[in-house]
């Protein structure tokens, strides 16, 4: 059974899983984004408190994966919870140092000038700071996106949701029927979810960025 065959074979099994994976890696992303913002209002005006997320969460980002979804085993048992804990935790460090960059690199003036003319705190915050660092945080985002897409394949390793079953499988079966194509088909199908993930957020961003602000 040559490549395309085992696709038509397998279509709706490989539907399925791509959904899946698509579901996980979404919803880990925007856990971290809403995790990693609120880390970012929160130290962003210090430099020693910035310092100290960003290393947390870069200290996180060095665990090896297969590790990672190893501890969590204990605790959080296999399946879809380690999955998503391990990939919410690595799409943390892009996010929070993007927030903590795009917000610290608006302009003081502005702000100055804002709180001059009796705007409050909240006020520069969501119509000045956050706007002007939302291409920053965006960028971020999208690292995330690509770092979850690949390490969500590894999530099988605890019976996670996703294509990373199909590699494993392949992997597991080399030399027998069908081992490469499955092997395949799961890193060909992530590539794609990666390129039309990474294709809507450069049209979110240009829905949502300021046109003064793109470059």
């Amino acid at each position: 059974m040559n490549f395309w065959e085992y696709l038509g074979s397998r279509r709706e099994r490989l539907q399925f899983e791509t959904w899946q994976h698509a579901s996980m890696v979404f919803q880990c992303v925007l856990a971290a984004l809403v995790l990693g913002l609120l880390i970012g209002l929160a130290v962003y005006r210090s430099g020693r408190l910035s310092a100290l997320a960003t290393s947390t969460a870069g200290v996180v980002f060095t665990v090896p994966s297969l590790a990672l979804l190893g501890l969590l085993i204990t605790p959080l048992g296999l399946g879809v919870a380690p999955s998503v804990v391990a990939l919410t935790l690595y799409s943390l460090l892009p996010i929070v140092r993007n927030t903590i960059v795009g917000l610290s690199g608006v302009d003081r003036t502005l702000v100055d000038a804002a709180r001059g003319i009796g705007m409050t705190r909240t006020a520069i915050l969501l119509r000045i700071e956050l706007p002007l660092a939302w291409p920053v945080i965006l960028t971020g985002v999208r690292v995330s996106t690509q770092l979850a897409m690949g390490i969500g394949a590894i999530a099988a390793y605890v019976s996670g949701p996703g294509l990373g079953e199909q590699i494993f499988s392949g992997l597991a079966r080399l030399g027998g029927a069908n081992a490469i194509n499955m092997t395949l088909a799961g890193t060909v199908l992530i590539i794609i979810l990666a390129l039309l993930f990474d294709g809507c957020f450069v049209l979110i961003g240009r829905l949502t960025t300021p046109r003064g602000v793109r470059v």
